[in-house]
């Protein structure tokens, strides 16, 4: 499903000198699994999901999803293929603050070209327990509640992979732990392939890989959780 190859990343510093943020990062990761990334500040951890993403791209190295390089593809062609392909969850939500969860969640499934999308967009909203909640504004939702519209918008249209960038770290300990089951709730019943970037070792704890980035380079290997996760 997702496999990465002697991946490498460089920006150029204010200095101009090359910074290098992802370090010869090599991955196989097989569909419907589940990855937690982890790292200290400045590990690469954001950088390496936005590549899987296709929003940013490796100064060197393959990148294969869902068996389509992204490495060699176009704009026009990384566009439409995030849009039928990948589930984006960010820390900060991302909507659109005039819009309802309702427009906000269907804007994601007109961009994926789906048919009925508001219908698709209610029916998701319903999965992640926002039913009485469609007409409301982002300002008037809890920040829990917002990421589950964020949460809603990026599987309307049952993406094969799923990224989230921390998620929870912008949540209170108690709603934190909701989207998390959610995350994971969806990931058994869709059957997506999750990567997951946290700080929370109870979160890594239970996913199915994990690897930790230090200043770029794969300093652990993916290793099996904890028994009893």
């Amino acid at each position: 499903m997702i496999q990465l190859s002697n991946l490498t990343k460089t920006f150029t510093a204010p200095g101009g000198e090359p910074l290098t943020v992802l370090d010869d990062v090599n991955l196989t990761l097989a569909a419907g699994s589940s990855l937690a990334v982890q790292g200290p500040s400045g590990s690469g951890k954001s950088t390496l999901l936005a590549i899987l993403a296709g929003l940013e791209r490796p100064s060197s190295g393959r990148i294969w999803v869902t068996g389509r390089r992204l490495d060699t593809l176009g704009e026009r062609e990384l566009s439409a293929f995030r849009a039928r392909t990948l589930g984006f969850v960010f820390q900060a939500y991302h909507l659109l603050p005039h819009f309802s969860a309702l427009q906000n969640v269907a804007i994601g499934a007109e961009i994926a070209g789906l048919p009925a999308p508001l219908a698709r967009s209610r029916e998701a909203l319903e999965r992640v327990g926002l039913g009485e909640r469609m007409a409301h504004l982002p300002g008037q939702l809890s920040g829990g509640e917002c990421q589950r519209v964020a949460i809603a918008r990026a599987v309307v249209a049952r993406p094969p992979v799923l990224l989230c960038d921390e998620p929870t770290g912008s949540l209170d300990p108690r709603n934190a732990d909701r989207v998390f089951d959610l995350i994971m709730d969806l990931h058994g019943d869709l059957g997506t392939t999750l990567v997951l970037v946290t700080h929370d070792p109870r979160l890594a704890d239970r996913m199915e890989n994990r690897i930790l980035l230090d200043r770029g380079r794969m300093v652990r290997p993916q290793v099996a959780p904890q028994a009893g996760r």
